[in-house]
């Protein structure tokens, strides 16, 4: 599906980053950024990871979030029996597949029609500078793009295939910042749905934001009721090691994916 041509013009906007069905992150975000920021876009990747992932896909709806697929919203609108996470070790293609197939199960089939209306990619403006918004990268939906190992010389290509002045984008879990001059570089909005590898249970949602004529980006960390989650996942016999995961902060799984120096930082 092309680009939507614009989606307006702001000043502050908030972003969220992969949600996984954590719908009591999702519920304490909105809250925290209500009245702050003109406009929330939601980057793709609702299910996954969390329980009941309808939960998380009614309130998307009901409040109106802007939202791209991500490559979950891809596989399940079109009936897929893979999530095409990207990944080729098979301990995280195994939890991968777990995670999938829970989550393919319990979408109402009209949640994945409306998954197929959404858009790949998206355009719009904060202050001057024009935000391509994506769910890996602009050149494919399931790109990991990590911080230790997207250099400056890609940034600057990217920038200049797709025509914009910054990429924000999320599906690696972990969020980060390049710029390459004020108001010019990637953005990578993280995961609102599972913490990121740092021992805390609290996760991420990422601001947009013009000030003195400078776009900016700033993490806003987002606290929770983490412990209700973990047992919710556990109720509906989630992997322990996810359940790990949002208990204590730290990834047990999807860690052969990442490059050497970001899982250096993590217990794993």
């Amino acid at each position: 599906m092309p680009d939507l041509s614009e989606a307006g013009t702001y000043r502050r906007v908030a972003l969220l980053g992969g949600v996984y069905s954590n719908y009591l992150a999702l519920e304490a975000a909105l809250k925290l950024v209500e009245n702050k920021v003109d406009a929330v876009f939601a980057l793709g990747d609702f299910g996954a990871f969390g329980p009941h992932p309808d939960r998380t896909l009614e309130l998307l709806r009901e409040k109106g979030v802007p939202a791209i697929q991500g490559n979950y919203e891809e596989s399940l609108a079109t009936d897929t029996d893979d999530c095409h996470c990207g990944y080729t070790d098979p301990r995280d293609n195994h939890f991968a597949r777990i995670s999938y197939d829970y989550t393919k199960e319990r979408t109402s089939s009209e949640h994945k029609r409306w998954m197929g209306t959404l858009p790949k990619t998206l355009r719009l403006r904060v202050g001057k500078s024009r935000v391509l918004l994506c769910h890996g990268s602009p050149r494919r939906i399931n790109e990991f793009l990590w911080e230790s190992a997207t250099p400056v010389p890609f940034v600057r290509r990217l920038l200049a295939e797709h025509e914009t002045d910054v990429v924000a984008c999320t599906h690696t879990g972990l969020h980060w910042k390049r710029w390459l001059a004020p108001g010019r570089g990637i953005v990578n909005a993280g995961a609102l749905g599972r913490p990121a590898n740092d021992g805390t249970p609290r996760v991420w949602a990422t601001i947009l934001e013009e000030a003195d004529s400078v776009l900016d980006a700033r993490f806003v960390p987002v606290d929770y009721d983490h412990e209700r989650l973990a047992r919710e996942m556990a109720e509906e016999r989630l992997p322990s090691e996810f359940v790990e995961t949002a208990r204590t902060g730290w990834w047990t799984t999807c860690l052969e994916a990442m490059p050497a120096k970001e899982r250096a930082a993590g217990r794993f």
